[in-house]
């Protein structure tokens, strides 16, 4: 009602028909928020309602302030009971770092306490950031589930959850983790997932969990932002380092920051120290590097105390850097949603930017796969006439311009012991790297395999200054390149009359004519493809998605297009109506959105989900099975279960965990602090209001007890107080009344008084003894 109310006569469309509170919409305006976002427009209200929601929106669309500013009003001030109220995961450390400010800026005004549980932080930190008694509680799985079980929390009186960057939550393998949290949270909760790519079987992994959860997805089509300007570099992988210092120093302006992806922090390390050698300053990034390295470097880009930042994949997803111009993909992504997260941090909110890619031979048909995913076809760049766009078009990179810059590297990497051994520790990790990573798709390596890349000119970026003799000396390499012997090695010596020699001479005049037609086709094709500078097997423009949302309540956000109708459908030469298609309309769309590959863990997680007849659960049907190991003692195989059962612990949901999760840290932390725990809430109401805090010995502020979730979780304070906590505060009021009427000094005046008797007493039963003692003499 008082939403409603607040909301009359407010037709405006901003964040003042929403309904908010005082608190909260005061907050939003310190921010500097004056118009919604779509997908804050859309989703804010019906999350309001307290429905569950599914949001997919780009990077930079808002989606942080869809989830808070609704957690705000539903939370609206601080609550004196027991337990958290919201629960944000984040995937990373740096993710749930910024939620944290960003939480803290816009509920200045609300009064409501938060708690962060990150790993790599002191966990009594975090035991105390808990005592405090937060309202809401941002963490990553892995660290949370463990405090989760040192402490035996309880999160009974959780209402809000979010599940920020979903899709990543699940593809790092949390899912033990998560299937702890979710336990232990209460079915009434609220639950939102918001990511900016969902696919389709998170979507329906999603719905098991959920309770007739509203879809909101926009920005199906347009999945990258208008005012990002994309730009292919095609180069060789020795030649990538000179091709990212020219584009460092010549194309990218000075005042420019520049975020640059690598594959592995082996290239993260290597590519500093030889950034650092040419006098280009740079801070670095990995999962691996501590902390609070961590914390200072981003700091020092943020502040723009250096101008490039080298970061792994640990950074591509919902970072915001607010003045950040250009992305640098060094590593070209093996799937498309991860190129969308790395080039979503520039171009946000309104802003421009660029992104560049330097794409290795064997990273063609990955650049195919992500204009698959795009829905729209490769620009090639022609040697003969210039593209009217320069934005997202293929092409090479001048050949005197990756000498210049190769002389330089060559020469630093002589002079330098430590950058030949990064060098080589960043080409086997490299190689490690290739074995890893997932394949593209056999439609794309046909198309790389039927391209041919001496038709391909120099980029748009780089032919204004590099013409004439550039395109003659590419030409001439691209002779060499694609030179092919007539004979074969049987035919090494012309004057061999070997049988293997004779057998070749005759299988080509056999086959002379065919390979004629095949080399006159290929001219053909090339030939048609120079005059159309574009790719072609370009893809068509993918088709739009079929409706997958049937389980959902509601679809906002999604505008469908209405079906042909007249003679543009009398034409199709199949009935649609009845027509199965081999392959979804939607398939390379939600290819490119997959967790994993297609045969992944999280496909078994999420049919586990499915409900089953044959047996309650899961577990409990695998405890059946027997296990075997092979022991090299007894030379034969052996039952595994049992050795599996003492490494395990089983939590108060009945799973099974790890038993490094249980470590008596918090026991510990209790003893070292002289912290006691409190038995029930109703010793709350029996403490005065203004008591001190306990200290602990080195001084530090401590909560005096810290709280346990009991049975009364939820319910107000007893005003009822038990036998034991009458006693003493009946025992703490005497002792105060007999400090103050001077009861001190007169217990130390009876005690002296005491000793002076007590010696007396015994000066006499010594001058008796003395006397007795002449008179026998």
């Amino acid at each position: 009602m008082v939403r409603v109310q607040n909301r009359k006569k407010k037709k405006s469309g901003g964040f003042q028909s929403m309904g908010l509170s005082y608190p909260v919409f005061k907050g939003v305006m310190k921010k500097g928020y004056k118009v919604p976002t779509p997908i804050q427009r859309k989703a804010i209200p019906v999350i309001l309602d307290g429905k569950d929601v599914v949001a997919m929106a780009r990077t930079g669309s808002g989606k942080t302030a869809c989830f808070l500013i609704p957690m705000f009003e539903k939370l609206k001030v601080h609550s004196a009971q027991t337990g958290a109220r919201a629960l944000v995961l984040s995937p990373t450390r740096e993710l749930a770092l910024q939620t944290m400010k960003f939480t803290k800026e816009l509920s200045r005004f609300t009064g409501l306490k938060t708690a962060l549980i990150l790993g790599g932080d002191r966990m009594e930190d975090q035991f105390a950031a808990l005592h405090e008694n937060p309202d809401i509680v941002i963490g990553t799985p892995g660290r949370l589930m463990h405090v989760m079980v040192e402490m035996n929390l309880k999160l009974h009186s959780v209402e809000y959850v979010v599940f920020d960057e979903a899709d990543r939550l699940f593809e790092m393998g949390f899912a033990e983790q998560l299937q702890e949290i979710i336990a232990r949270l209460p079915e009434g909760r609220q639950t939102l997932l918001f990511s900016a790519t969902l696919p389709k079987l998170l979507v329906e992994f999603a719905r098991a969990g959920l309770t007739e959860p509203v879809l909101i997805r926009l920005d199906v089509d347009t999945k990258l932002s208008e005012q990002l300007k994309t730009a292919f570099f095609h180069v060789r992988p020795d030649d990538k380092p000179a091709v990212l210092l020219h584009l460092l120093r010549n194309v990218v302006r000075p005042q420019d920051q520049t975020l640059v992806f690598v594959a592995t922090k082996h290239h993260v390390e290597y590519l500093k120290e030889l950034l650092t050698a040419q006098g280009v300053s740079c801070a670095h990034v990995y999962s691996s590097l501590d902390q609070a390295a961590r914390k200072i470097n981003i700091a020092k880009f943020v502040q723009g105390q250096c101008a490039v930042l080298i970061v792994t994949d640990v950074a591509a997803r919902g970072i915001d850097i607010p003045m950040l111009d250009n992305v640098i993909n060094y590593s070209f992504p093996a799937k498309a949603k991860l190129f969308l997260h790395r080039v979503g941090r520039v171009a946000r909110a309104g802003r421009s930017g660029t992104a560049y890619s330097l794409v290795a031979p064997d990273e063609t048909a990955y650049v195919f796969d992500l204009h698959l995913f795009l829905g729209r076809p490769l620009t090639l760049a022609s040697p003969h006439e210039k593209p009217s766009d320069r934005d997202g078009v293929l092409g090479r990179v001048p050949q005197s311009v990756v000498d210049d810059e190769e002389c330089l590297l060559l020469a630093e990497r002589e002079r330098s012991l430590d950058l030949q051994s990064l060098h080589r520790v960043s080409e086997n990790a490299h190689k490690q790297y290739l074995n890893s990573r997932p394949g593209p798709s056999p439609a794309s390596v046909k198309r790389v395999k039927e391209l041919d890349f001496s038709l391909l000119g120099i980029h748009p970026l780089f032919s204004l200054c590099f013409e004439g003799e550039e395109l003659e000396r590419l030409k001439f390499v691209d002779s060499i390149k694609t030179y092919r012997s007539k004979a074969t090695i049987f035919e090494i010596n012309a004057t061999s009359k070997t049988l293997a020699s004779n057998v070749m001479r005759a299988k080509r005049s056999r086959d002379r004519s065919l390979v004629t037609k095949y080399r006159r086709e290929q001219q053909e094709r090339r030939a048609g493809a120079a005059l159309r500078g574009r790719d072609p097997a370009a893809p068509a423009p993918a088709e739009e998605e079929g409706d997958l949302w049937e389980g959902f309540a509601s679809v906002v956000g999604r505008k469908r297009k209405r079906q042909q109708q007249g003679e543009a459908a009398a034409k199709k030469p199949r009935d649609e109506e009845f027509y199965i298609p081999y392959q979804p309309k939607d398939l390379e769309s939600e290819r490119g959105l997959s967790v994993g590959g297609e045969s992944s863990a999280f496909e078994q997680q999420a049919s586990g989900a499915v409900l089953d007849l044959l047996g309650d659960e899961t577990h409990s049907m695998n405890k059946s099975t027997q296990l075997l190991r092979w022991d090299r003692k007894k030379k034969r195989f052996v039952s595994k279960t049992g050795q599996e059962e003492k490494k395990k612990i089983c939590t108060e949901s009945g799973r099974r965990i790890s038993g490094s999760y249980k470590k008596n840290l918090y026991e510990n932390w209790k003893k070292k602090y002289k912290v006691e725990e409190r038995d029930s809430e109703e010793e709350v109401a029996s403490e005065p209001r203004g008591g001190m805090h306990r200290r602990s010995r080195g001084g530090q502020r401590l909560p005096r007890t810290p709280e346990k979730h009991g049975p009364q979780q939820g319910k107000g304070r007893s005003e009822l107080k038990s036998k034991q906590q009458i006693l003493k505060q009946r025992k703490r009021v005497a002792k105060q009344n007999f400090l103050q009427k001077g009861g001190l000094r007169q217990l130390k005046a009876k005690n002296r008084q005491r000793v002076q008797d007590l010696r007396r007493a015994a000066f006499g039963r010594g001058t008796a003894k003395k006397g007795k003692m002449r008179k026998r003499m």
